[in-house]
């Protein structure tokens, strides 16, 4: 069912447990919107320097990707802002494009260059980096190691157990031929071993990726959120009106949140899937 459609391009959907509402970026439009159980709508942030991923931090904190201002942002549940890491070794980023808290909580981040070259998306502007990365905050200094490059890394996800990570590229939406789910062993460091490609998704770009309690992967793709088994093996497709973006599920894993175009859809999950 469709709870909104009143976006121009949504992205980044996450559930924010202070204000008990699923938050998505309209990232053309330049607003964070927030759905609430009742229906209702509301713009959480306004005139954003087009804000895309989102995730919530171990404080309550709601962290933004910002393509234009090229940096990670936190809204705090009181609504005070702050920046938390704008540079690389004193170059600015190219583009946060989406963000996960891992068990530590250390951001984990991808920094593609969606932002300098699409003017929807972003601000045009020619690269400081020479390099399109994953990257990870410490939760204790602030400090944003470099972790893997990528051609164009975007969606993140963790295994359940948090010991694999998967990083989308999705550099086929810019010309190059990437349409692949990679997966990382995290070992100690921590540190990102034994990249693999997990899954080529056809038809389209695997943008969002989500996992599961069970360990499955799902992600958005040109004909809707394609199911994957921890193993690889592509287990169903959950077909969609127009191409989504992004996905994330309600807390308890008993509702899918999808966000597509002018859109924000919800599936139900009778049991769950845990």
């Amino acid at each position: 069912m469709s709870l909104y459609d009143q976006a121009t391009f949504s992205e980044g959907p996450v559930w924010w447990p202070a204000r008990q509402m699923l938050v998505w970026s309209d990232v053309e439009g330049r607003r964070v919107l927030g759905w609430r159980e009742d229906g209702c709508v509301e713009v959480v942030v306004d005139a954003t320097p087009f804000i895309n991923g989102h995730e919530i931090d171990r404080d309550g904190g709601l962290i933004h990707c910002e393509h234009g201002t090229r940096r990670l942002s936190r809204t705090l549940p009181d609504g005070r802002y702050q920046v938390v890491v704008d540079t690389y070794q004193g170059k600015r980023f190219n583009s946060p494009d989406d963000v996960v808290c891992a068990d530590d909580g250390a951001l984990w981040f991808t920094d593609p260059a969606y932002g300098l070259v699409l003017p929807k998306q972003g601000a045009l502007a020619e690269p400081e980096l020479d390099h399109r990365s994953v990257y990870r905050i410490d939760p204790n200094t602030g400090a944003a190691a470099r972790m893997a490059d990528l051609e164009q890394p975007n969606g993140l996800a963790f295994a359940p157990c948090g010991r694999t990570l998967y990083v989308t590229d999705t550099s086929r939406s810019l010309g190059g031929d990437r349409h692949t789910i990679f997966a990382f062993d995290v070992t100690v460091g921590p540190a990102l071993a034994n990249r693999r490609v997990f899954a080529e998704v056809e038809p389209g770009i695997p943008d969002g990726v989500r996992t599961d309690s069970r360990g499955w992967i799902w992600t958005s793709s040109g004909a809707g959120v394609q199911v994957f088994s921890a193993e690889g093996h592509r287990l169903g497709l959950i077909p969609t009106p127009q191409v989504c973006s992004n996905l994330c599920f309600a807390p308890g894993e008993q509702r899918l949140f999808i966000t597509s175009k002018q859109h924000l859809y919800a599936l139900d999950l009778e049991r769950g899937v845990g």
